[in-house]
């Protein structure tokens, strides 16, 4: 098996990164509020002696299965950040690991709805039906809209 992305969950969404543009791993941890941000960027965080930009992906995608967070489920959050070769010093928010995958784990794929945004690359469905979004971190990274924080 050739594996190509990291699973994870968030907003109920699913979501393919792949894994040459994803970094570390982290627990969620104390996130600083940053004043005059947009409400899914939860401020900076100290990952491993460097601070860091958190975004709530499931905000900044705009979810429907977005709850209310509160300290019980982000404490089973994850911080998965941008390889450092994209050069942001930034970890998206993240519900569940789900582990690796690779194109294998698929059974049938289409291309992402024209109206999608540029990050999003092709859909995948699993053999149980359900359906996983790859998100290319790099296209992300370079996004104006991902990079324009301020309120």
């Amino acid at each position: 098996m050739s594996v190509h992305w990291l699973a994870v969950e968030a907003g109920g969404g699913r979501y393919l990164f792949p894994l040459t543009q994803a970094g570390e791993i982290f627990p969620w941890t104390l996130v600083q509020p940053a004043p005059y941000t947009k409400p899914w960027f939860l401020g900076v965080a100290n990952l491993r002696g460097g601070l860091c930009g958190v975004v709530d992906l499931a905000h900044f995608l705009a979810l429907d299965g977005l709850g209310v967070r509160t300290e019980s489920n982000l404490a089973e959050s994850n911080l998965l950040t941008f390889n450092s070769a994209l050069e942001l010093n930034c970890a998206l928010l993240v519900d569940h690991l789900v582990g690796l995958r690779g194109s294998d784990a698929f059974g049938s794929s289409a291309p992402a709805l024209p109206d999608a945004p540029p990050y999003f690359g092709r859909v995948y469905t699993d053999p149980a039906g359900l359906k996983w979004q790859e998100l290319n971190l790099q296209f992300l990274s370079q996004s104006s809209s991902f990079l324009s924080i301020s309120a």
